[in-house]
């Protein structure tokens, strides 16, 4: 498409992407490392000595990755065959293309960031699944526990408040239900500061209950299009005829306690009638270190619903209950672990992209989902988000993100400028977040 700006990249010295290529990448590849090393005993209890040989494989492919990575060597094709290894090849033939001459091949350093940083967890998975019996190890897993386990505290506030509203809820006005939306809308938005592959795989949790702090970082909502959201779901709530359905799709980022929130918004929804079903999107491998697969989306369901907290314990019952009634439909589909930002997904996965048309609303989580709707290329501040979607609208649409990478636009004039003499990191520190609506007036 003509016009649009260049990809956000790490041939820029000192940008963001420059950093997250050179540094954080092979602090994620070296954990991956570690945590095969460490589950050597288990594949061998497990495998015997075919689970040692695959754990020696799977380490030494990493450590490959990692110093094609480090030195710049050309990205290479994928080999092993898999659903997907054609499609990432002819991206990469795309991408070769798109070079002069004096380029030479796509390389780590050279093609656009959001490429690279696919191909490289695309890599690590085809390590994993070229070192059978191992080959279906998830060597995030851990980490997404863990964060999860961290965060108990901040969960139990959360599903408690929950099971209190729902007792009320029948009896709210329309202005406190707006204002109960908007509150689980904001723990949706701040629960997304979770993110495993920002902090190169470093714990992170939620320790604090975020209820308590709503107010305060209220400020901090640099686009805030929360009425917009409220005025689209009430309105199909009040047209909605006895059998017709209100479908919200939750394109869903990390699992761990930023998962819990979406599920905690979803409910919302329900129990609100503001929907009367949900899909929810997921990945189709591990992506992204904390990013959800369907194993972590039932694994979180089964913690809450065998925890001794009661309230905890309810939410695990119900959202069960939502799962086998249908109420709540977990999918997943290839297209979101391909590096294509969204405006080519009528294209790539045209059935992906008519399935979202027939959501009344889909729900965007996450920072890796924002450098996707955007094309991570170095808009202007204020270029409006319908612009820089590039004719992505399978449906009214919104990004839910806290800013964790140099894209941002819809802002006003002026504001990203201010921010930046203010605050040099504001972009990628997780601070700042937006709810950016796209739909019709």
């Amino acid at each position: 498409m003509a016009g649009r700006p260049a990809s956000l990249s790490a041939r820029d010295v000192g940008s963001f992407a420059y950093l997250s290529v050179k540094d954080r990448s092979p602090q994620i590849l070296t954990k991956a490392i570690d945590t095969l090393h460490r589950h050597k005993s288990e594949f061998f209890e497990k495998h015997g000595e075919k689970g040692l040989e695959a754990e020696k494989k799977a380490i030494s492919l990493l450590s490959k990755l990692r110093n094609e990575l480090q030195t710049d060597k050309p990205i290479v094709p994928l080999v092993e065959k898999f659903v997907d290894t054609d499609i990432w090849n002819q991206y990469l033939e795309y991408q070769q293309s798109l070079l002069n001459e004096s380029d030479g091949k796509p390389r780590w350093f050279l093609s656009p960031w959001l490429f690279v940083e696919c191909y490289m967890y695309r890599r690590i998975h085809e390590a994993i699944i070229q070192s059978p019996p191992i080959d279906d190890f998830d060597i995030f897993k851990e980490l997404k526990d863990q964060n999860f386990f961290e965060s108990q505290e901040s969960i139990i506030a959360l599903c408690t408040h929950l099971q209190e509203l729902r007792k009320t809820i029948e009896d709210l006005d329309e202005n406190q239900l707006k204002n109960e939306f908007f509150k689980v809308l904001q723990i949706s938005l701040w629960g997304n500061k979770c993110d495993l592959s920002l902090s190169g795989g470093e714990h992170i949790s939620q320790k604090t209950n975020i209820m308590n702090s709503l107010e305060d970082l209220k400020p901090f909502i640099l686009v805030n299009d929360m009425d917009r959201l409220w005025s689209l779901l009430s309105n199909c709530k009040k047209t909605r005829e006895k059998e017709s359905v209100t479908r919200v799709d939750i394109v869903l980022d990390n699992s761990g306690f930023e998962l819990i929130t979406d599920l905690v918004l979803a409910d919302f929804l329900l129990s609100s009638k503001l929907a009367t079903k949900i899909h929810f999107y997921g990945k189709t491998i591990p992506w992204f270190v904390s990013d959800t697969t369907l194993h972590d989306f039932n694994w979180i369901i089964k913690q809450l619903k065998h925890s001794n907290n009661k309230w905890v314990s309810q939410c695990g019952v119900d959202w069960e209950d939502h799962i086998k009634t249908g109420r709540w439909v977990y999918l997943d589909h290839i297209f979101w672990t391909l590096p294509h930002e969204f405006s080519a997904m009528s294209q790539v996965a045209p059935d992906l992209h008519a399935a979202l048309q027939k959501a009344h609303l889909i729900f965007f989580k996450g920072d890796l989902n924002y450098r996707k709707l955007t094309g991570d290329r170095r808009w202007e501040f204020t270029v409006p988000f319908h612009e820089a979607l590039s004719g992505f609208h399978p449906a009214p649409l919104c990004s839910i993100r806290t800013l964790k990478a140099e894209v941002q636009v819809g802002l006003q004039p002026g504001q990203g400028e201010q921010l930046t003499a203010s605050e040099p990191n504001w972009l990628t520190a997780g601070k700042y977040g937006v709810f950016q609506f796209d739909g019709p007036l």
